[in-house]
């Protein structure tokens, strides 16, 4: 899996696993951000979340073309310097909501900004350095790697983030209660029942402020919660940090990946594949057919920063027992996903030596994830950001799973197409959201809570399951894809093709907020999930419809 890999991967991934690293710390705790500081409904918040993350994808698009003109290394740096700013901007807790509100927005322009300088950018270079011959057989794998890397960074963000506002809310003699930010906005703008008026006088009791008016102590709770939230948005800020100091000591290792088509054919070194005006116009239209349908899989799948976080919040339940309790710890989960790829390398290692030192490794890692089990309390507490972690864990445990079956299937000649994988995938998505609907039957509908959280709680295990079954989809899907468009994109606008699979990106992350323009409508629980299911399922028609058209124009 990691054996003649070139160097270069390694630099460009670690790169990457720092700055998304800061942008799922910030993207955990955003829409709760948003509803906590402002008050925004399910709607509002939907609204700008999926504005800015179409504009995080979208911004590729055009960072691409810069890119294939002056050059993928200097739009990379260049897009770490004004991501920076931009998180440095939403770290600052501002008291005045207006003044707050315009500065959010710039500082979310900003984020978007940098990303789309730096994220197609950094992929393309990665592209380059499997355009060697000797390397070309190890494309995919090598995306597989990169996106393992990635979600390492994810992995670890929903922790960090809920570590940081957690800390600087017990800084103000508070702790979190997803009951509070709603009811506190309520009595605020005077729109709380009298039942919801009772509720929120027990809930500031319990947070030891009862001696305070409903009044000062709705606003001095919403202004300690959403500063601790701009506190962990400053995450991002020191993660740009290591990521930029990656990318410009470890150069040496991938430099020569950074070449645009122009560049290369005035170098002799450098060869590039010449195609015909019909054959480039094939590939355009195959790969914007496939674009056209990653479009409604990050609809449904960046439901996870959006309307899965608020079934995470008002209808799943607050603690975990039982062997629940691994899965919301970090620690526990950093053991385990060292133990799989040592275990890989018990069976990988060349000598006898290695493999008894992987094997010792694996028995210590063992025994410590046993340890920590152990010695957890009988229950431990579950926020809403939390659950966000374990997509990324998946990823990154499964990440081998996925080379080895499909380097077994490629040695028998049986491995499928990227567009095929794609279908596969939508259809598995489908399956994720049937788990949700199950789990939200007899569920009251958003709209009915009213601002508070159910009275009925479900089982984390869906919600759990949803995600893991999200992963596969998303591993037949996200790296392949990115792979294929490195591939098959016409050497002169390989920039421009990568902003494309970004743009696809942008606009489902756009159509995400129609699910959460839903979410208060009265609409049951259950039906909300199934727009999603049947959204996933007319999309993998579509692509199986057509699989001849884009196996051929691919090949």
């Amino acid at each position: 899996m990691f054996k003649n890999q070139p160097k270069g991967l390694y630099a460009l991934a670690l790169s990457n696993t720092g700055e998304r690293f800061g942008y799922y710390t910030m993207l955990a705790i955003f829409v709760l951000f948003l509803q906590a500081k402002f008050g925004f409904d399910a709607k509002q918040a939907g609204d700008v979340y999926s504005t800015f993350l179409a504009f995080v994808y979208f911004m590729p698009f055009i960072g691409g073309i810069l890119a294939d003109k002056f050059g993928y290394g200097k739009m990379v740096t260049a897009g770490i310097i004004v991501m920076f700013f931009g998180y440095l901007c939403l770290a600052m807790p501002v008291q005045n909501n207006s003044w707050a509100l315009w500065t959010m927005y710039a500082a979310l322009a900003l984020v978007a900004i940098g990303t789309g300088l730096f994220k197609g950018n950094l992929q393309v270079l990665v592209g380059n350095l499997y355009d060697a011959p000797e390397h070309k057989s190890k494309r995919d794998s090598a995306f597989s790697l990169f996106y393992m890397a990635i979600n390492l960074g994810a992995m670890y963000a929903p922790s960090a983030a809920t570590a940081v506002t957690n800390f600087f809310l017990k800084k103000q003699s508070l702790f979190y209660d997803a009951n509070i930010p709603a009811l506190a906005h309520q009595y605020l703008n005077g729109s709380i029942s009298a039942g919801n008026a009772e509720k929120l006088t027990q809930l500031a009791g319990a947070q030891g402020m009862s001696n305070m008016d409903l009044s000062a102590f709705s606003n001095y709770y919403i202004e300690a919660l959403s500063g601790a939230y701009n506190y962990g948005f400053g995450v991002a800020c020191i993660s740009l940090i290591v990521s930029i100091l990656i990318y410009k000591l470890f150069r040496n290792t991938y430099k020569h990946a950074d070449v645009t088509a122009k560049k290369a054919n005035k170098n002799s070194a450098v060869s590039t594949e010449e195609l015909t005006p019909a054959q480039t116009r094939s590939r355009v239209i195959a790969l914007s057919l496939v674009f056209f349908v990653v479009i409604f899989f990050w609809m449904s799948f960046h439901q996870n920063g959006l309307t899965m976080t608020f079934f995470a919040r008002d209808y799943t339940a607050k603690i975990a027992s039982g062997f629940n309790r691994f899965g919301f710890d970090i620690l526990n989960m950093s053991l385990a996903w060292i133990a799989v790829y040592v275990g890989i390398n018990i069976f990988q290692a060349g000598t006898r030596r290695g493999k008894l030192i992987s094997g010792g490794l694996f028995a210590a890692l063992l025994a410590g994830m046993i340890v920590r089990y152990t010695n957890m309390p009988a229950t431990i507490g579950i926020e809403p950001q939390i659950f966000q972690q374990f997509n990324p864990f998946f990823v990154v445990i499964l990440t081998p799973v996925s080379i080895g079956l499909f380097s077994a299937l490629a040695k028998a000649k049986r491995e499928p197409s990227t567009p095929r994988k794609i279908g596969l995938g939508m259809l598995i998505a489908a399956c994720g959201f049937l788990i949700l609907a199950i789990g939200s039957i007899g569920l009251a509908n958003p709209a009915a809570l009213n601002g508070a959280v159910s009275d009925a709680l479900v089982s984390p295990n869906y919600l759990i399951s949803t995600y893991l079954i999200l992963t596969f989809a998303e591993l037949l899907l996200s790296p392949m894809g990115i792979s294929f468009v490195t591939k098959v994109a016409p050497p002169k606008l390989k920039g421009m093709m990568m902003g494309g699979w970004f743009a696809a990106t942008a606009i489902g992350n756009y159509l995400c907020k129609t699910i959460s323009h839903i979410w208060g409508s009265g609409m049951e629980l259950w039906q909300i999930w199934a727009v999603l299911i049947t959204v996933c399922l007319i999309s993998a028609v579509f692509i199986f419809a057509i699989m001849k058209r884009l196996e051929n124009a691919t090949k």
